[in-house]
């Protein structure tokens, strides 16, 4: 009895199994914000089971996958990566090898990783991190392997609150607030991978970026597939009320929004409550009324200028950044111009665009008027050209002027002496500092702008 009762535990069972010291988990991670906000949760269970934390998958004995399905490219190079892991399983044939997040509910996916990756231990989803403790230990105690094909799209997932979390970095985090997306835009694999809608009482989420702010981080993003539609005992609005009546000195974002759940009270948030960046990530995907329209978006051009006016009342200076679609189904040059002048219109500080990317499963896969690759490309290059240019203007009237930059550290290029950090409109600065730095407020002026960052000197 008393062995079968350890059982029911899986972070025991796992914990027997381990080697302390030696024993290593492995996460990689691929995709956007709320993978990464995932992969926290994956190694903090991993930790919990008596995994040390290794920096290679040589070195690991669990090796998690934590995987994108927004584009073709994505999962096609995390295919990739996970079919040189069969090397590190040939070498340690105690090596655990788990594929997790979002192509792991493609039921595609997961029949093609059963049948050609025979090294792949099992797949997890993204609304089941929870499991992963008991998913190890079966795979531990049986040998076998193990590939979940999700529940029916009318399953609701629970949320599993109170699971650890490994933070990859001391000043930013990640605050997952709710889950899954009801909207269903026809290019858009989410809500099949991600499941319905769902989020976090407002008293955990609370508690949770309570605990941050007390513990020092700077910098906590909110995170959902479309978090401005957050319903609890409060909408959005009121949550991120709640959120700057808590004492401690950090900087308050959230994506990503949807046009359609920007609500008057959310835009009232700017630019008086505390914490919050005046800083507003708005996806566009199109200017084109007959492509939103057959990307079902539930917004036309005219609403989305009417945010984007409002908001700009509130708060003159706030940040605009967006994410447009190049080359959808269907898309006419007709089409492609509106979206240009549409930019042309807002003067966006950052577009994030995409050429268009077939996912299977989803309606516009399946339509008949598929753009072609170069028609693709020469859009895209002209949406960049005038971008790139209207990027430039808007940095232009910083230079001079001494911005708040929370440092994140070195320069992703190397350069000896060379920080990076974000303004509190979340604009990129390059500025040389000592590397203990990272994680602090500082001063730095302006000397330089470009399109996609700024160069400044360190005032302080």
């Amino acid at each position: 009895m008393e062995k079968r009762a350890e059982r029911t535990d899986p972070v025991t069972e796992v914990r027997r199994w381990v080697i302390p010291g030696e024993s290593r988990a492995y996460v990689l991670t691929f995709g956007c914000q709320q993978n990464e906000a995932d992969s926290e949760r994956l190694l903090g269970l991993a930790l919990s089971m008596g995994y040390g934390r290794a920096d290679t998958p040589e070195e690991a004995e669990l090796i998690l996958v934590n995987t994108c399905a927004i584009r073709e490219h994505a999962e096609l190079k995390a295919l990739s990566i996970i079919g040189g892991f069969k090397h590190v399983k040939e070498k340690n044939p105690r090596v655990i090898i788990g594929v997790c997040g979002c192509m792991a509910a493609e039921p595609h996916r997961v029949e093609d990783l059963k049948r050609r990756y025979p090294y792949v231990t099992f797949t997890l989803e993204p609304a089941k991190i929870g499991s992963l403790p008991a998913i190890v230990a079966a795979a531990i105690r049986t040998k076998k392997r193990s590939f979940l094909l999700p529940d029916a799209p009318t399953v609701v997932p629970k949320i599993d609150e109170g699971l650890p979390v490994e933070r990859l970095s001391r000043h930013k985090a990640w605050v997952s607030i709710m889950y899954g997306c009801n909207n269903y835009c026809t290019y858009c694999i989410v809500p099949y991978v991600r499941g319905r809608e769902r989020s976090r009482a407002s008293g955990e989420v609370i508690c949770e970026i309570e605990g941050l702010a007390a513990s020092g981080v700077r910098e906590i993003t909110l995170l959902g597939q479309n978090v401005n539609s957050y319903r609890s005992d409060c909408d959005f609005a009121g949550l991120v009320k709640r959120i700057g009546e808590i004492p401690g000195d950090f900087r308050l974002r959230f994506m990503t929004s949807h046009p359609k759940d920007v609500s008057d009270d959310l835009i009232a948030c700017f630019p008086d409550t505390p914490h919050l960046a005046p800083h507003f990530h708005l996806p566009l995907q199109s200017g084109s009324d007959r492509i939103l329209a057959k990307m079902n978006r539930h917004y036309d051009a005219p609403r989305y200028l009417s945010i984007v006016d409002r908001l700009r009342a509130r708060d003159p200076e706030i940040t605009l950044t967006s994410d447009v679609i190049v080359g959808f189904p269907g898309e006419t040059e007709e089409d492609f111009q509106a979206t240009l002048d549409l930019l042309d219109r807002v003067r966006f500080d950052q577009v994030y665009s995409f050429i268009y990317s077939p996912r299977r499963g989803t309606p516009a896969a399946e339509y008949p008027d598929q753009i072609p690759p170069d028609v693709s490309r020469d859009r895209m290059r002209r949406l960049l050209d005038l971008q790139c240019g209207i990027s430039a203007e808007k940095n232009r009237p910083l230079v001079g002027k001494t911005l708040r930059v929370l440092c994140d550290g070195p320069s992703p290029d190397g350069t000896p002496g060379i920080v990076t950090g974000r303004t509190e409109g979340g604009k990129l600065v390059h500025f040389a500092a000592p590397e203990d730095t990272a994680g602090r407020f500082v001063s730095v002026k302006i000397d330089r702008a470009d399109a996609f960052a700024l160069r400044g000197t360190l005032t302080e």
